[in-house]
């Protein structure tokens, strides 16, 4: 690699933009030259699947993690949410970086009170949604951030969307014509695994040389999140919200609600053991 990054990304305004966060961090930290190798993944294909339906897993990372494999790309930019349980076979996650505000955030059609129609593909976002607003219908909606906000604003195919807080934040976007936007509370709206977090993955014969550049903190919340999700088979299909907050686990799971419980070191520490001991309290083992 010598002093040359080569960093693999996906193409979407939102990814680009993750990516030079990422980019910035390598080169403060390992005085690093970072350049970005740009990729359409599957699931970027596919932009009229629904991913409920089709399945999720590795649609938006298979093609990153490819290109590491081949030699391509030195280390690859994910969103930690779109990660699979495990990394493909020969790669690591070096680590997150600082995790940014993780809420969801609701947009609503400027003037409108409660929505009777939510554009959203997230299982996870549809039934906590259902229990804020009653009665609503819910649509499958698809594309980029912007696209999604046009799609609302504009085009009228629904009253509102949810979308993460920490994406908008990226993209710059805190006003848009024509929509109000409300940040939804950990009480009523868990996030999705991971969500706010950006992960680097690299090869695992060079995870020596990133040890100890990424957010410690951020690696020991997602540690937990991402044994809960394993121990429970969680993907794009089931309505699965977790967050591991100071001393609080905010969760959702379908069949139980939403829930939260107190966590310490050793949950956090043996993440595997603390997962268990989670979801024998939600009576979900």
């Amino acid at each position: 690699m010598g002093n040359r990054l080569v960093l693999a990304t996906r193409r979407s305004p939102l990814a680009l933009a993750q990516a030079k966060r990422a980019a910035a961090h390598l080169r403060e930290r390992l005085g690093a030259e970072c350049e970005l190798l740009q990729l359409v993944t599957t699931g970027d294909r596919q932009a009229e699947w629904s991913l409920e339906e089709k399945g999720g897993k590795g649609l938006f990372t298979r093609e990153l993690e490819a290109a590491l494999l081949r030699r391509d790309a030195d280390v690859a930019v994910h969103s930690a949410k779109d990660l699979p349980g495990e990394s493909a076979a020969g790669l690591s996650t070096a680590g997150y970086l600082p995790r940014e505000d993780p809420a969801d955030m609701l947009v609503l059609r400027a003037g409108v009170g409660a929505p009777r129609t939510i554009a959203t593909g997230s299982p996870r976002r549809r039934h906590q949604a259902a229990m804020l607003f009653p009665g609503a219908r819910f649509v499958e909606i698809r594309g980029n951030v912007d696209t999604r906000l046009m799609k609302i604003a504009e085009r009228g195919v629904a009253d509102a969307t949810i979308l993460a807080a920490a994406g908008l934040k990226r993209l710059g976007i805190g006003f848009w014509p024509g929509l109000e936007f409300h940040s939804l509370g950990f009480g009523s709206m868990v996030p999705a695994v991971g969500q706010g977090a950006l992960a680097v993955q690299c090869r695992t014969e060079d995870e020596a040389r990133f040890a100890g550049i990424f957010d410690a903190q951020t690696a020991l919340g997602l540690g937990l999140e991402r044994a809960i999700q394993s121990a429970l088979g969680g993907g794009c299909h089931t309505a699965l919200g977790a967050y591991a907050s100071a001393g609080t686990l905010f969760f959702f799971h379908e069949s139980v609600g939403l829930r939260t419980t107190p966590i310490d070191g050793a949950d956090l520490a043996l993440p595997v053991a603390g997962a268990e001991r989670i979801l024998r309290r939600f009576g979900l083992k």
